[in-house]
Parts: structure tokens; C-alpha cells; sequence
């Protein structure tokens, strides 16, 4: 079956061609998306009556498929897959980094949370200058200053011991294998690495990706990575001990502190001390088209799953929302109002969200934030014109916030699976070492994430009062990683996995899913074909050359700031439907990436 999957997507390598050329004239530039667009590739949705796996990359999504016909649970699906992703995909998510997985069995869900921490020696200047400004982004970024303590392993361990079917050793055969014989770059890879500046400045990285006159190797070339090869073994053989400790905690620890110009904090204690955590999962019901479903996502630090059930309930209660879609395309006026309550949605988000460890929920609860009330007075802020000042609301009346808002600031890169099984069991996981390449530090085959530069590089606003997602010892950095599982709340019965990467636009790209599919009665694939758009507190931000003149025009007339831009979602999605009277799982992929659906 992997062949004749295959054979269309390698038949669609000449998707990229054409976009290479003008995405390499993104080196030197620091984009709102954390990866650069490398073209459209035409999507099919996959019909899959048992179980089914969505994955960015089509040797990553193999490897699933593979376990699950072995027998083996969505959780073991999804240990294969990241592992397999550290590999084929390096530039979104590895070893390296964090996730954020949801797991359900029947209607019980679990939130287990991979975030990365801070290392204990960090202070909140961490990333101010001597001058008292804040650093540049990749001067933060690039080296070891930005690295936190890695949780995905770790993490995978602990939801494999609760939900796991297939021996541990038997996840890390895929990975392993590719590793060994190799795999074909893409372009897509091959256009990150050949715009990337400061990857091959890491003289491992550059011996690995790139060839002596500093080009990286072509599409096609088979990319081996002993290696990753033989860490995966020993992570099979001997479990996460081998990683977090011994030799290769040391090799990533020497890397951070000995980083010639931007060195960092990491310490073996903090890789011996990393612990993930299992969470309440954050649901709500809502209503979307006159039917009511449970939502059920991340809790903070994450941020996805508040500004999701803000950003529908507020659209949900107001009273200026007009038509959404005509001709296919969301509307100047929707668009509008849309834009108007993910500014409502991004100044709750600055003010209030951050490591519950650390940040107290207003009124000790989060959920506080979505109350009905609470939204139906927000919503009135909601009008045909730019409301020209926006800020936080009060959830909790007579309670003030002890903090200072969060200044605006990028956040990058993410990757997303999607998995259910045929016993029932379901997985959607965002995954992530947050910057293309993230820190452009390369350990025993595998890159470091730069996930702390997911804290605010301004720790305290004029009058020295705080920000709620400043650094800190131990803590996990603010996330917009939105994995959703969606709910019938009567029957209880899984409905949707679904969730995105793309940065602070992580949000926009997994609620127009939820909106395409739920609201607007669109097949998963043109809900995941629609153009992307949405504000993250500043401009309207509207993906490039999908919208018409007249449209940008009728949404400035309204008195918005309008920017297009590349939108490079990877969203993937598994929707239960009715088909030919019998119940399947429709899958679909993102056609602005490489992801591929397989199931049976």
C-alpha cells in the first residue's frame, strides 16, 4: 500500500518546484510562520472503516499504519511515528523537544503533557541584553541560550506504560531501520535547508545536511543517520535512561554550556529531574450549526484550546456575524468579525496565560475564561467597524490580574498526528522543537529545541510589575499546540482528532478545521483547502493570492490593518462520518505540506 501512496506523492515532488525559487527569498527574514511555504500539493481524502493515521510526512505516517496492522494500540502508532519524524523531519519536532499528547479510550480523556521546562540556573533576563533591551530573536535563538530540558521521550515512555500494546522495543524498528538504510530528502526539506543561515553553522549539522560547498544534499539523496541509528537502539534496548542520562545527556549538556557564543543552562540534574505530568484534559461544549459537541483539548500552558473555545463562543454570541463563506471563501464581513474576536482572544491570551505551576487561573479556574456570560459580554466589544483599542477582559469581577500583559512576540514551528485504533482508542499529539531546526544544535543525529524563547523576552512591564509567561526555573513556556479530540456529549462516541502546527497561528489553522467541518458542513479536505487567515492581535493576516482584491479592499474599508502572507499550515484531521449507512473514519491532509493518510 506504501507504494502506491508514495507514488503520488513522489509524482507531487514537482509540487515544489515551482514555489522554491521564491521561498529561498525568505532567508534573512524572520516569518510569522515557522517554516517557509514550498507549494500546493493536491490532497485525497482516505476512507478507513477500522482505524486510520494522519502524519506530516509519508514515511513517518508508514510507520503507524505499520504498527497498527501489527496489532498495535494509537499510542504505540504514535511513539513510531514521532520517532521516524526525529528523522524525516527535523526541522518541526525530534527527540529534542516537547509535545503535547491527548489520549482517550471511550469518552475518558488524558492530557499528558511533554512541554519542555526551563533549566534551574535560568532568571528572567534570560533574554535581556546588557543594555536592558530585549535580544533579537535568532541571536536568542541560535546556540544553547534558548534550550530546555526535552520532555517528548520521557512523556511517550509514560503514556506507553498506561496505553502501550506492542513491546517498547518494537516502536523504535521503523525509525531504526530508515535511519540505517536511509531516506530520500524532499524539497520541502531541501528548500528549510537550503534557505536556513545559521543551521550549518553547527559544524555536525553541517557535516550531516549539507555537502562541501555548503549546499545541502539534493532531493532524492538518500540521507543516512548512524547515529540516531544507534541511540534509538539503545533507547529501545535499555529505555529512556539511555537519553537522559549517561553519555548522551552529557553530549547535549557540553553542547548548551559550551556553545562558543550563546552558550546556555541545561544541566544533567535537569535531565535527571524532568518529569512529565498528566493533566485534566480543557473541555467545553459547543454549539456549531445548531448541534452541540464536546471540544476537548489542552489545558495551560497551553493556550490552543482557551482561544479556540473563546474565539467560537464569542462568535457564537454575537450579534454582528454575518455570512462566512461565499463562493467558497470566507467573507470580507465574516472575516471581519472574526479578525475583531482574536483580538478579544489574544489580549485575554497576553494577560492571563502561563504555567499553571506558576500563574493562578483567574478565580482558580480556567474554565472561568469560557463561561457563557463572560463571552456574551465580550462579544458585544464585536461591531461592523476596527474597534481602535482592545484589551483584556475581567473574567471574575472584582478580581485584577497580578500581571503585566505579555508584549507581542513570534512563536515558530510544530508538527501534528492524528491516530485512532480499531480497539477504540484515540491520539492527537502536537509535537515540536519550536524554530525551524530549533536551536541549529545537533546531538547523536537529533537537534536541541529552542523552547524557551516561547517565554516573553520582556519579563516586566515599565512600572517592574510581571508577565504571567516570563521565565522561570522549571517552568513549562506558554504554548498555542491545539491536539483536539471532539466528542458527541450525548453518546459519547470520538467525532474528530484533529490539530495543526504553525506557530501562533497553531489556533486560526485547527479552529477553521473545527469551523470548515462542524459549522459549515465541509468535507475534511475542503475544510483543510480553505484559505487560512487570522489575527494574533495586530493585523488580519490573510494567506497570499487566495483572496481577491475586492475583498482585501471591503475588509480596510472596515478599518483594519490587512497583511498577506504565507499561511503554511500542516494541518491533518480524522472526522467520523456515516457512509453507504455504516461508520468510517475520513482522514485528510494538509495540501501546503507533505502529510499523508493511510488506514484500513
Amino acid at each position: 500500500m506504501i507504494r502506491r501512496h508514495l507514488g503520488v506523492w513522489i509524482g507531487g515532488w514537482l509540487w515544489a518546484a515551482s514555489a522554491l525559487g521564491q521561498a529561498l527569498e525568505w532567508v534573512g527574514t524572520s516569518p510569522v510562520q515557522p517554516e517557509m511555504a514550498t507549494g500546493w500539493r493536491s490532497q485525497s481524502e482516505v476512507v478507513s472503516p477500522h482505524w486510520a493515521v494522519v502524519a506530516a510526512h509519508p514515511l513517518a505516517t508508514q510507520a503507524g499504519y505499520d504498527i497498527l496492522q501489527a496489532g498495535g494500540s494509537a499510542l504505540d502508532a504514535a511513539v513510531a511515528v514521532q520517532m521516524v519524524l526525529t528523522l524525516v523531519e527535523p526541522q518541526s519536532s525530534g527527540l529534542g523537544g516537547g509535545a503535547l499528547l491527548l489520549h482517550s479510550q471511550g469518552s475518558h480523556v488524558q492530557a499528558f503533557d511533554g512541554r519542555e521546562t526551563a533549566p534551574a540556573a535560568v532568571g528572567e533576563n534570560l533574554f535581556v541584553t546588557a543594555q536592558g533591551e530585549p535580544f533579537p530573536f535568532y541571536q536568542a535563538v541560535v546556540g544553547g541560550r534558548a534550550v530546555g530540558t526535552p520532555g517528548v521521550l520521557r512523556m511517550l515512555a509514560l503514556a506507553h506504560q498506561q496505553h502501550g500494546k506492542l513491546p517498547w522495543a518494537r516502536l523504535f524498528e521503523p525509525a531504526i531501520r530508515l535511519a540505517t538504510q536511509g531516506f530520500a530528502i524532499t524539497p520541502r526539506l531541501y528548500a528549510q535547508l537550503k534557505a536556513d543561515r545559521y543551521l550549518r553553522l553547527d559544524p555536525t549539522a553541517r557535516a550531516y545536511f549539507y555537502q562541501a560547498d555548503g549546499l545541502p544534499h539534493p532531493v532524492g539523496h538518500n540521507l543516512r543517520n548512524p547515529p540516531l541509528a544507534k541511540l534509538l537502539t539503545r533507547i529501545a534496548q535499555e529505555g529512556v535512561s539511555a537519553f537522559y542520562s549517561g553519555e548522551v545527556a552529557q553530549a547535549m549538556v557540553d553542547k548548551v554550556q559550551q556553545h562558543p557564543t550563546n552558550p546556555g543552562h541545561l544541566s544533567l540534574d535537569d535531565l535527571a529531574r524532568y518529569q512529565p505530568l498528566v493533566r485534566e484534559p480543557l473541555c467545553f461544549v459547543q454549539q456549531l450549526a445548531q448541534r452541540h459537541y464536546r471540544i476537548c483539548g489542552f489545558p495551560p500552558p497551553s493556550s490552543g484550546t482557551l482561544a479556540i473555545g473563546q474565539l467560537l463562543g464569542l462568535l457564537q454570541h454575537s450579534a454582528w456575524v454575518p455570512e462566512p463563506l461565499r463562493d467558497g471563501v470566507p467573507t470580507p464581513e465574516w472575516l471581519h468579525a472574526y479578525s475583531e474576536a482574536s483580538r478579544l482572544v489574544y489580549a485575554d491570551r497576553a494577560q492571563y496565560v502561563g504555567d499553571p505551576a506558576f500563574v493562578p487561573a483567574p478565580g482558580g479556574d480556567w474554565q472561568c475564561l469560557l463561561k457563557p456570560d463572560y463571552l456574551r459580554e465580550r462579544s458585544r466589544l464585536i461591531g461592523p467597524t476596527r474597534r481602535p483599542q482592545v484589551t483584556h477582559g475581567t473574567p471574575v469581577r472584582g478580581e485584577l490580574s497580578q500581571f503585566a500583559p505579555s508584549l507581542p512576540q513570534a512563536e515558530f514551528g510544530t508538527s501534528h498526528l492524528s491516530i485512532v485504533d480499531g480497539q477504540g482508542h484515540a491520539v492527537a499529539m502536537t509535537t515540536t522543537i519550536e524554530s525551524a531546526f530549533g536551536a541549529r544544535q545537533m546531538v547523536h543525529g537529533f537537534l536541541l529545541n529552542n523552547e524557551l524563547s516561547d517565554f516573553s523576552f520582556v519579563p516586566r512591564n515599565a512600572q517592574g510589575q510581571a508577565v504571567a509567561n516570563r521565565v522561570e526555573p522549571g517552568k513549562r513556556p506558554r504554548s498555542s499546540m491545539s491536539p483536539l479530540l471532539v466528542f458527541d456529549p450525548d453518546s459519547g462516541e470520538l467525532m474528530m482528532s484533529l490539530g495543526s502546527p504553525g506557530g501562533e497561528m497553531i489556533i486560526h489553522f485547527t479552529a477553521k478545521v473545527l469551523l470548515g467541518v462542524l459549522q459549515w458542513g465541509l468535507t475534511p479536505q475542503q475544510a483543510l483547502n480553505l484559505p487560512n487567515f487570522g489575527n494574533v492581535g495586530g493585523a488580519m493576516m490573510l494567506e497570499t493570492q487566495r483572496f481577491s482584491a475586492a475583498s482585501l479592499g471591503a475588509l480596510r474599508a472596515r478599518g483594519g490593518e490587512v497583511q498577506t502572507r504565507e499561511l503554511t499550515s500542516g494541518a491533518g484531521v480524522l472526522v467520523r462520518q456515516v457512509r453507504d449507512a455504516r461508520a468510517v473514519w475520513v482522514g485528510a491532509s494538509d495540501p501546503r505540506r507533505e502529510g499523508l493518510v493511510m488506514g484500513q
